[in-house]
């Protein structure tokens, strides 16, 4: 199979991978970006941003769409394209099924995916009842009765959202104080929202779609059975690095990249940026660290530090 040649192909199209696509693409670099979804990423998900400098309030769909235009004129975008096989050699092979690149340096911004509760009931009523995405789905429960499950700022933005569209929102934390923003805190609490403390998720039940949670309080043992219409999880993520760790490239203890300042990793050519590197996961984060890597692959293919 022919190759088609770039000198930086970036995988993942998220904040990072479209920052490092510009920025490769101002650079003067020959750059690819490779999505396996939806440009976006995670931020495609948020009901709101409202931290990114210059842009007050805008929702994370726009603001990707607002990246992707951005990015298009500096990068070629290839979405919905899976990357299925990475070799190093003279230079770095990457495979997808749609076709075969060549570059001479990678930025991996794969991100990471939302982390499951793991109970009984989670996964065989995903999609009916169950969700990872108030954005995606929190319109279909207007007038209904959800959970958020966490305590972070996903969780609170999420329950905010679904109070914003008229759902009846509790939220059930396993702690007695909420980790969230005060920012976020303080929006939710202002729209009504309320929080069933100390309680986590033992069981979600209901025969074709979600019908009651199982609620077991930590401070006391005690049971408790819920009615709800849906069940909202945001837990967390774990990180997207399975191309990292076949391409040999040191992983934390959680399983993040692990790089320098400049977004290097332990591996010549090969850099990360973006969720996949780790705390925080911001979009103004990911953004920054993806520049950082497209800029320290410019200056390392113009002056080969492993040579």
């Amino acid at each position: 199979m022919s190759k088609t040649e770039y000198e930086l192909i970036i995988v993942g199209g998220g904040p990072a991978g479209m920052s490092a696509g510009i920025y490769g693409g101002r650079g003067g670099l020959k750059t690819l970006i490779l999505e396996s979804e939806a440009i976006g990423g995670n931020m495609s998900d948020a009901p709101e941003i409202d931290n990114y400098p210059a842009v007050e309030n805008i929702k994370g769909m726009e603001l990707a769409e607002k990246m992707k235009d951005h990015a298009s004129k500096y990068a070629d975008i290839n979405e919905i394209e899976p990357v299925e096989d990475v070799s190093l050699n003279d230079s770095i092979e990457v495979e997808t099924k749609e076709g075969a690149y060549s570059a001479e340096a990678l930025v991996i911004s794969t991100g990471t995916e939302y982390r499951k509760l793991g109970v009984p009931g989670e996964e065989r009523l995903s999609g009916n009842g169950v969700s990872y995405c108030a954005t995606c789905d929190g319109f279909f429960y207007k007038d209904k009765s959800v959970i958020v499950v966490g305590g972070g700022n996903s969780a609170l933005a999420d329950a905010s959202h679904l109070l914003d569209l008229g759902v009846d929102v509790k939220v059930v934390h396993r702690r007695d104080e909420l980790r969230a923003e005060k920012a976020l805190q303080e929006s939710f609490f202002d729209k009504g929202g309320e929080v069933i403390w100390n309680s986590n998720v033992e069981e979600i039940k209901g025969e074709d779609k979600v019908e009651e949670v199982l609620l077991k309080n930590s401070a006391d043992d005690s049971e408790e059975t819920l009615e709800v219409d849906g069940v909202f999880i945001a837990i967390g993520d774990v990180p997207n690095t399975n191309l990292a760790d076949k391409i040999g490239v040191e992983t934390d203890e959680r399983g993040f990249v692990k790089t320098d300042d400049k977004q290097r990793t332990n591996v010549p050519r090969i850099y990360a940026a973006g969720d996949a590197t780790g705390e925080p996961k911001q979009v103004i984060v990911a953004s920054a660290e993806g520049a950082k890597a497209a800029m320290a692959a410019y200056e390392d293919l113009e002056n080969p530090y492993w040579t």
